[in-house]
């Protein structure tokens, strides 16, 4: 996502997903839900918007009627998501192609050869 992410080289940034830690660096923005449920939905500000600025993570939460528990929700969807983004990564290792996946190709690609070199046949002296 940013330069946070320790995808540059240097060491992953590790950041709490607790929910203390959470409730002082998440920019919380209440925002009107849109949907179902009634007048008590869309006349408050029932959805909830939550920012992570040191990671840039954005999660919503609108579904609920309740501001409370959409807060709940968007703080757990917000720990969630920090923790998979800091998993652990296994690194990839090149493989090589199979003998089989070798001759397909080959064989596909000398059939498409022979296509074409069959078009310019059909040309007749004038």
């Amino acid at each position: 996502m940013g330069e946070d992410d320790g995808e540059q080289g240097g060491p992953p940034v590790v950041h709490p997903t607790d929910r203390e830690s959470l409730e002082r660096v998440c920019v919380i923005e209440l925002t009107r839900a849109s949907g179902p449920g009634g007048q008590h939905a869309n006349k408050r500000e029932t959805g909830v918007r939550l920012r992570h600025p040191p990671s840039g993570v954005v999660v919503t939460a609108t579904e609920r009627r309740s501001q409370h528990q959409n807060l709940e929700l968007a703080f757990d969807r917000m720990a969630a998501r920090l923790s998979w983004l800091q998993r652990p990564r296994v690194p990839r290792l090149p493989t090589r192609p199979t003998r089989a996946s070798i001759r397909r190709r080959l064989t596909s690609k000398r059939h498409q050869a022979q296509k074409k070199a069959g078009r310019g046949a059909g040309d007749s002296g004038e």
